[in-house]
């Protein structure tokens, strides 16, 4: 039993390369205290290597002296303490740790392979090394997550920034906001919590004089709110655009373009979008073609545009000829997500940017469907929805970080392409609606077809495809559509970007969190798939 004064100030916890020992001997130097990593102790008791340990007596023996290990730690350290990467999956090591101050440094795939290199001295790691790791990311997450506190993002993070963040995260991990790294070669966060627009200027930067306000004139409120931020540091420039996807023109854009021309905007000027998804659209096109970039801000006003437009990079306008299909990649310095301003949107908006959630739980993170299907539609000010929008911005971040500009994954990931699940047929139901339907609709309607198309070609199970029915159906979105014909909804999706030619791409599943891309499909396969598409539309 912990007696007073006994207890450390910190416990780390984290996968191999998340820098537990570099971010806990930098605390511990800070604070005055020791520092200790469970291994090392491990080691001494033993007198040999843990490779030797898992070589000679196995990972059995190993595990039984890191649950000792950690016990005798927490008992008696009253400094920084680092556990191994796999101590939290022992049952009784997840008891010990309750109460305590426990951080989970989160690290994607890609930072960890760097920084474990070729994994000589990590047992676990022989062999395959970026395979085993994701593996043992996928394992050990959701289990990292439940025993943590608080967890810290370190891609692309040098080890006093998360120094940093491990102290902001102590002194009040239940309300401070959630800073994601989006890990890209131009790295910037993606805040996440409440009462946020005071760390508007942080992000815009002190080397900016004046920035451009873009937003909907329907969104005049939270415009003004973000003005009375940007005044206090620069000379803010006012552009109103239409509402939704009637921003998405050139016509629009050249407006824009004129009003910064006008004031004479340089590259030491900034954009930041207001807005839903339509606006950062817009803006980011906006910013990213004027005086070929200049830097923007994103801060999105609807769930759709927090936990997807805005992060990411992607710019762009419609045509007559379909849907984004005129656009750029241009990275923000910084997106707010002050759920504060998630109070006022409608229900219907709400449910549709949680389409876009939902396909993060199919294609990577099946937690957000278990929390969906307990609660339904969460409330604006609700811890359940700030972590499914967290959630669904670590997955969006992660894919970004790995293929920027959707060049393709490796032969076991899709890549980039896979945040388009659900889109390929979305973006057609989208457009043959005249834009009557919500983002999210279409993308719930196009996410039930394109499973249903793997259903059809024998790639998906039956409880798999009829899964994403019951959690898109449990939060109110359509799970069918009968208001194109299939010759033209397949004309529409001929010229969606994610085609080769003549040959349609889908992302598709094989399991939960288990994507891939179905390149030309069988027509009768399309046609079973609309079909019951159709039949689903009640």
């Amino acid at each position: 039993m912990n007696g007073v004064g006994t207890r450390p100030r910190v416990v780390l916890i984290g996968p191999m390369g998340a820098g537990k020992t570099t971010v806990g001997r930098l605390l511990a130097q800070r604070w005055g205290v020791p520092f200790r990593d469970t291994d090392d102790d491990v080691e001494r008791a033993e007198g040999r290597s843990i490779s030797d340990i898992f070589v000679d007596s196995g990972e059995a023996h190993f595990r039984a002296l890191e649950r000792e290990a950690v016990a005798h730690a927490l008992g008696e350290h009253v400094g920084v303490l680092a556990v191994g990467g796999g101590a939290v999956m022992t049952p009784e090591t997840r008891s010990l740790l309750a109460g305590h101050a426990v951080v989970f440094l989160r690290v994607g795939l890609s930072d960890a392979a760097a920084r474990v290199g070729l994994g000589v001295s990590r047992p676990l790691l022989l062999g395959n090394v970026r395979g085993t790791l994701k593996t043992l990311l996928d394992e050990r997450t959701p289990v990292y997550e439940a025993v943590a506190g608080a967890s810290v993002d370190t891609d692309g993070r040098t080890p006093d920034e998360v120094a940093d963040l491990v102290e902001a995260a102590l002194v009040g991990p239940a309300t401070a906001p959630a800073v994601i790294r989006v890990a890209t070669s131009a790295a910037y966060d993606v805040v996440v919590g409440h009462a946020l627009l005071d760390r508007l200027p942080a992000l815009v930067g002190s080397g900016v004089k004046r920035v451009a306000l873009v937003h909907p004139e329907d969104v005049s409120g939270p415009a003004k709110d973000v003005a009375a931020v940007l005044a206090t540091a620069y000379d803010v420039l006012d552009l109103e655009i239409p509402p939704g996807e009637r921003a998405k023109t050139a016509a629009v854009a050249t407006r824009c373009w004129d009003a910064l021309g006008g004031a004479g905007f340089t590259r030491s000027d900034a954009v930041v979008t207001v807005g839903g998804g339509a606006t950062t659209d817009l803006g980011g096109f906006v910013a990213a073609t004027w005086l070929r970039g200049v830097r923007v801000v994103h801060v999105p006003t609807t769930l759709l545009g927090m936990v997807d437009a805005a992060v990411g990079g992607k710019t762009g306008i419609n045509t007559a000829a379909g849907k984004n299909l005129v656009g750029a990649f241009h990275e923000p310095a910084g997106v707010l997500c002050d759920l504060d301003l998630l109070s006022t949107l409608p229900e219907a908006e709400i449910r549709s940017g949680l389409a876009e959630v939902v396909k993060c739980g199919f294609i990577a993170d099946p937690e957000i469907l278990r929390l969906i299907e307990q609660h339904g539609v969460p409330a604006p000010d609700s811890a359940v929805l700030r972590e499914l929008v967290e959630r669904a911005v670590r997955v969006k971040a992660e894919v970004v970080a790995e293929d920027l500009r959707e060049r393709g994954g490796d032969p076991s990931h899709p890549g980039r392409e896979v945040l388009n699940y659900g889109h390929t047929m979305g973006h057609a139901v989208e457009q043959a609606s005249d834009y009557a339907l919500r983002h999210g609709e279409a993308v719930a309607i196009g996410c039930v077809y394109v499973a249903e198309l793997a259903r059809a070609a024998g790639i998906l199970a039956d409880d798999v495809a009829e899964r994403h029915r019951t959690v898109l159906a449990r939060v109110g979105l359509p799970t069918g559509w009968s208001g194109a014909s299939y010759d033209d909804l397949r004309a529409r999706m001929a010229v969606d970007k994610k085609s080769r030619g003549s040959v349609l791409r889908f992302v598709v599943l094989e399991g939960l969190a288990r994507p891939r891309i179905l390149a030309d499909p069988r027509e009768e396969h399309l046609r079973a798939a609309y079909d019951a598409l159709v039949g689903g539309a009640g």
